[in-house]
């Protein structure tokens, strides 16, 4: 905001500072006549007189001639210093000066005159009598007394340019020039240099108290006229961090440590480099004075010094031998472009593409910036037709200063800036050839309007201004730093306060590499190569993977000798430290996982390792760690590269990047920046992205012939390449600005930049948590960015529902695993995981008397087997053998026999009554049958058209069975009922082919498995809470649950998976032959009772419990005589067929009851029609209506009984059965008539 005068200049002190208050930082005066004496209102569209300005009535539409209205008190009278200071009236005229600007002691008459034309103070005797003598005025502290001593003034008022004293004697003998002090920004008053910055103001103006450093932790030298103050680590680092040089000007020569060399330049290295054939320090004094020549060939040494070359190094541009024989006599074979370059004309060179037209040539024939357009110019300046930039000063001058003369020509006499028509512009008017022109100040630009400036966002600009952050302000901007950093003397860029030092492994040597010192500290060696390390800052430890041992070894910063060993035997290419949740985490690239392990001091075995995520990995390559918000990501060098993210639990995952990539073979974070750096071998390029995959650049230089590793900090990119054997850094942004920080003969790898603000100090939600083994930390949700906490377990173990302890399977957890011929019983969950056979810990026990197996239930408490045999339709009874030495099957009966082409295809055990649920492939209806054989009943009539699985949980009184569509009309789906057939809901419709049903230990959740999708789904029986378990890769064939364990088999190999739900998959065994069924049990898994518990509940034949108690049911061919009794069905006449003993009573969902028969029954009687008939003929003997929820029977006129089976008159029973028969054929003949 400014503050425009087109029509009001004259305002008044109150308002002119209520323009200032609301944001003008500039006031600039037009060069246009104003209209004097007015005010104009904030709107700009009302001037008023200046007397209508603060007097109580408002007269602006928006009221700005009444805000801001000071109105005196009695603590302030009088206001002073561009009204920052308010002073009460007993403070005016007293003869000190407490206002800077003196108002406070102006118009003080020593004889004040009260008369308008001064009479009362003429022809007035000053004494009567003799003047006694003057005593010698006396100052007080502070004040100097002037030369004619009648009066005292302030020491901060003398040589101030302003004269106090009446004889001027204050500022006489002031010197234009401070010597060696500090000259006052107002006046001329110089002070000595040690009272700047003291807490107490010398100067008038207080400026020798601005811009002062607060002091702070860290901060130990003050420097440039201490407006700047630096940390130790700042003094004698090599770098020149104020502008006075003081930081660097005193440095005493530095004392390396033990076991380090001293270079002439004071660079400290360690003893193991020196004479060793490769210049260690800048100035390659490692190398001189050594008693023995270089190991290296005659062809590969500078002739000149004892320093070795490598191949590649010769013609690579780098000057490596001192007298630059390296670089001589070079031949260059022209080289093609790459795909992110751009090649300089016709020359052999090329750049990145983000280097053409940026405003710098970087083409050795500069053709990079050819062809760019005309470059813009500052707003302040004058464009020439020839693209130059002029001061508008001297635009018009008669003289010709463009090239093209465009800065010359009549418009500079016919409108100027001096007509009357010319633009009343905010900042400054300009006369140009084309006529007068309104111009801005730096920091603001040209309105619209082409007269008004308004404020220029410069942190909004393509190039970054400020390294770190910028603070737009009005005109202009202010750069600001991230803790830990303090804003450098240039005003934009930033230095940490701490020394960063990079991490490195040159081939097998673990280096540790000052980034400002160039000290260098050799911390470990092996005899094979190191591809990847990591560190915690906060244990001052380094971990790296040993190729030597296959393990992961670590050592301390600070002495090398304190180190030890992680893990041991393990294959990966790359680690990450997780310095928040304390844990180590690595890439399986061979069995495509990633594994953590926690950050212990002891050695870790392979049973303590945690899987995080194992599923649909290819070839992860690289993995970076974002603690602060528990992310982790990493990349796929598979025939599909990308770079994905996923919580550190494993969670949450997903593709950042999956375009521009070819071979990303390492990962690191600028935690600073926001966003994500890698390398790409095959492209030869560092990319980088934000965190969310998007603002994708990429920077091929000529330096990336085959990158390894990449690290950030700061402004600064680091890598490691090994083709050119050599470290280096650019900034980050450009890839300019390049600097080789280690040029060694091994080849380097692994990177890492280590400083304390690359891994803050964060309170670990871990903390909170008491996991029995391994915390992992997981991604936030909406608006807490932070990490959470979860418990996670080893192999092998599981975890409780507290969802915070660790333990193993039950031990009476076992698994029936049944194939055609026999039945394999894996009896111990514990026997290990990832084996590639059967554990050894099982019995295979053959079928007897069995044609084709084909699915099973068992009841474990009377080692009873129920197995359908697809050979035969039949559905027996076999019995497991109590010795514990030798396992057999033996048949204990045959319970049901289906027609020709019919086989039972789901069946289900309700082990309290040892009943059993089932269905086939021609009767759509769900069935029960008695262990013996002797009673069947129906239930679901019709409604189970391609069941695939039933489950019963006995203690709940609940069944539930899935159905696949056998048509695009019949949906697949998950149904449950009370085990009676009642209250029958639909509870998941979304599944595709869901079978393996099988219920929790309380009853309250069903799980399933959904073979098209390759999902375990489980919900609650009241049809809340879906969740859902993706088994991973490999088609799903069975499933089933025990103690909160999932079980399934893939097809692929065969393989056993098992997953507490919570955790990633763990890979048990192996199994060689091909499995029809998969069943689970343990000691509590038949546990519990119902209403059917104790004599069959009372029930005749078949009793099924429900929620609420039990329903009792006869079998075919018997009906029910009351609540629990059964009776038999009369025969028919000779011809009529019977099949009201085979009717049942069926409760339909909504609570809609019927007695229907049996279409298709069992061939329990081979050859017998069923037909239905209703329920008047059947539950009423044809001699009454069914009435009522409970369907009783209400007689017709001379019968009674609870089934009006008695004629109150005499016998009618021939004459009831053969009604009822012919109301069957009837029915039936319609059903079937229907269906055809």
């Amino acid at each position: 905001m400014k503050c425009f005068f087109s029509c009001c200049t004259s305002l008044s002190y109150w308002a002119y500072a209520r323009c200032v208050s609301r944001g003008a930082a500039r006031l600039v005066t037009p060069l246009s006549l104003p209209v004097v004496g007015e005010f104009k209102c904030a709107d700009g569209r009302r001037c008023l007189p200046m007397d209508q300005v603060c007097d109580g009535k408002p007269h602006c539409p928006d009221h700005s001639d009444e805000s801001d209205c000071w109105k005196p008190s009695k603590s302030c009278q009088h206001r002073c210093d561009d009204n920052k200071r308010c002073l009460p009236k007993s403070f005016l005229c007293d003869g000190e000066r407490d206002c800077q600007d003196g108002s406070d002691e102006s118009n003080c008459g020593r004889n004040p005159m009260d008369c308008p034309d001064g009479s009362d103070e003429k022809d007035c005797l000053t004494h009567r009598g003799p003047s006694p003598p003057a005593a010698p005025l006396r100052c007080r502290l502070g004040s100097k007394l002037c030369r004619d001593g009648r009066e005292c003034v302030l020491h901060s008022h003398v040589c101030d340019g302003e004269a106090d004293c009446v004889d001027g004697s204050d500022e006489e003998d002031c010197s234009s020039q401070c010597k060696g002090g500090f000259q006052c920004a107002h006046g001329s008053r110089c002070i000595p240099l040690d009272q700047v910055c003291d807490g107490q103001y010398q100067c008038q103006d207080r400026s020798d108290e601005l811009d002062c450093p607060v002091l702070m932790e860290g901060c130990q030298h003050g420097c440039d006229n201490n407006t700047r103050c630096i940390p130790q680590s700042f003094l004698c680092d090599g770098e020149k961090d104020c502008a006075d040089g003081s930081d660097e000007g005193t440095c005493a020569v530095q004392q390396c440590g033990i076991a380090q060399f001293r270079c002439s330049s004071g660079q400290c290295v360690s003893d193991g480099l020196r004479c060793d054939g490769y210049a260690d320090c800048r100035d390659r004094s490692d190398e001189v004075a050594c008693s023995r020549p270089p190991r290296c060939k005659a062809d590969l040494r500078c002739p000149n010094s004892h320093e070795c070359l490598q191949k590649e190094w010769l013609c690579d541009g780098e000057k490596d031998c001192e007298d630059g024989s390296d670089e001589k006599d070079c031949t260059f074979a022209a080289e093609k472009c790459r795909a992110f370059q751009w090649q300089c004309g016709d020359s052999s060179q090329c750049v990145p593409l983000t280097w053409r037209c940026d405003g710098r040539k970087d083409c050795q024939n500069g053709v990079d910036e050819d062809k760019c357009g005309a470059p813009k110019c500052p707003t302040l300046t004058f464009q020439c037709g020839s693209r130059e930039c002029l001061d508008p000063a001297l635009v018009c001058n008669s003289i010709t200063n463009c090239a093209d003369g465009s800065d010359e020509g009549p418009g500079c006499l016919q409108q100027n800036c001096s007509s009357p028509a010319a633009p009343r512009c905010d900042h400054r008017c300009v006369t140009t050839p084309h006529g007068a022109r309104c111009y801005c100040s730096p920091g603001f630009r040209l309105h619209t309007s082409g007269m008004s400036c308004v404020d220029e966002d410069e942190c909004n600009q393509g190039d970054a201004v400020c390294m770190h952050r910028c603070l737009n302000t009005p005109g202009s901007y202010v750069c600001r730093c991230h803790p830990g950093f303090l804003l450098e003397p240039d005003k934009r860029t930033c230095k940490p306060k701490d020394e960063a030092m990079l991490l490195a492994s040159v081939q097998s040597e673990l280096l540790v590499v000052g980034l400002h010192s160039a000290q260098i500290k050799l911390l470990s060696w092996a005899s094979r190569p190191v591809f990847s390390l990591d560190y915690h800052w906060q244990k001052q430890r380094v971990y790296w993977l040993s190729p030597d041992h296959q393990s992961v070894r670590w050592a301390h910063l600070s002495d090398p000798n304190i180190k030890g060993t992680l893990v041991k035997g393990l294959r990966s290419d790359f680690l990450a430290v997780d310095w928040v949740g304390m844990n180590l985490y690595w890439v399986d690239g061979l069995l495509a996982q990633i594994v953590a392990v926690p950050l212990v001091d002891y050695l870790v075995r392979p049973q303590n390792y945690t899987v995080v995520l194992d599923e649909d990995l290819q070839q992860p390559s690289s993995l970076v760690l974002l603690p602060h918000r528990g992310l982790m990501v990493w990349s796929e060098i598979g025939s599909s590269p990308q770079i994905e993210q996923a919580g550190m639990d494993g969670s949450k995952r997903k593709v950042l990047v999956n375009k521009s990539l070819s071979w990303p073979a390492s990962l690191t974070f600028d935690l600073l920046g926001d966003r994500l750096y890698w390398v790409d071998e095959k492209l030869r390029c560092i990319g980088s992205a934000s965190l969310d995959g998007d603002n994708l650049k990429i920077l091929q230089l000529d330096e990336t012939p085959s990158p390894f590793s990449v690290a950030v900090f700061n402004d600064r990119v680091y890598w490691s390449d090994t083709k050119r054997r050599t470290i280096r850094s650019a900034d980050k942004s450009t890839g300019k600005d390049q600097k080789v920080l280690l040029k060694r003969p091994g080849q380097p790898f692994g990177l890492k930049l280590m400083h304390p603000l690359s891994q803050p100090a964060l309170i670990s939600p871990c903390d909170k948590t008491r996991c029995s083994h391994i915390c992992l930390l997981g991604p936030g949700s909406g608006a807490h960015q932070g990490p959470t906490a979860v418990c996670r377990c080893p192999l092998g173990l599981f975890l409780s529902k507290s969802r915070v302890t660790c333990s193993p399977p039950s031990e009476s957890a076992f698994l029936l695993l049944l194939s055609q011929t026999s039945i394999t019983q894996v009896t111990s969950l514990q026997n290990g995981v990832s084996l590639k056979k059967l554990p050894a810990i099982h019995r295979v026990v053959s079928i007897p008397a069995v044609s084709r197996a084909s699915a099973l239930d068992a009841d474990i408490h009377e080692r009873s087997v129920y197995l359908a045999d697809g050979g035969h339709g039949s559905l027996e009874l076999l019995k497991l053998s109590a010795s514990k030495t030798k396992q057999a099957l033996t048949p204990a009966g045959n319970i049901l026999t289906l027609k020709k082409d019919d086989e039972v295809t789901a069946l289900a055990v309700d082990w309290v009554t040892s009943n059993v649920y089932w269905t086939s492939l021609n009767l759509p209806d769900l069935h029960l049958t008695s262990i013996d054989g002797a009673y069947t009943t129906a239930l679901l009539e019709g409604s189970l058209k391609g069941c695939t699985s039933i489950a019963v949980h006995p203690p709940s009184g609940r069944l539930c069975y899935s159905a696949v569509g056998m048509s695009q009309k019949t949906a697949s789906q998950v149904d449950c009922a009370y085990m009676d057939g009642r209250k029958r809901v639909v509870l998941w419709k979304k599944s595709n082919i869901p079978t393996s049903l099988v219920f929790d230990k309380d009853g309250k959740r069903i799980f399933w498995a959904d073979l098209a999708e390759g999902v375990v789904g489980s919900m609650g029986v009241d049809g809340t809470g879906y969740r859902a378990y993706q088994t991973g890769p490999g088609f799903l064939m069975l499933f089933t649950r025990v103690d909160n364990m999932l079980l399934w088999v893939t097809s692929d190999q065969g393989e056993l998976w098992v997953s507490d739900g919570l955790q990633p998959r763990q890979l048990w065994f192996q199994i060689r032959s091909s499995l029809l069924s998969l069943k689970a049990y343990s000691r509590s898994s038949q546990t519990g009772s119902n209403s059917c518990s104790v004599q069959n509940g009372g029930c005749a034949q078949l009793c099924l419990a429900h929620p609420d108690g039990r329903t009792c049911r006869c079998g075919w061919d018997f009906r029910i005589s009351d609540v629990t009794s059964c009776v038999s069905v009369p025969p028919c006449e000779p011809g009529q067929e019977s099949c009201g003993g085979r009717a049942t009573l069926v409760f339909f969902s909504g609570g809609i009851k019927a007695w229907v028969g049996v279409d298709e029954a069992i061939a329990a009687v081979p050859g017998v029609q069923k037909n239905l008939t209703s329920c008047d003929s059947t539950h009423c003997s044809g001699q009454g209506r069914c009435s009522g929820v409970d369907l009783a029977c209400q007689c017709n006129h001379g019968y009674s009984g609870e089934f009006c089976q008695v004629e109150e008159g005499g016998s009618h029973v021939p004459a009831v059965i053969a009604t009822l028969c012919a109301l069957t054929g009837l029915v039936a003949a319609a059903v079937g008539y229907k269906k055809r």
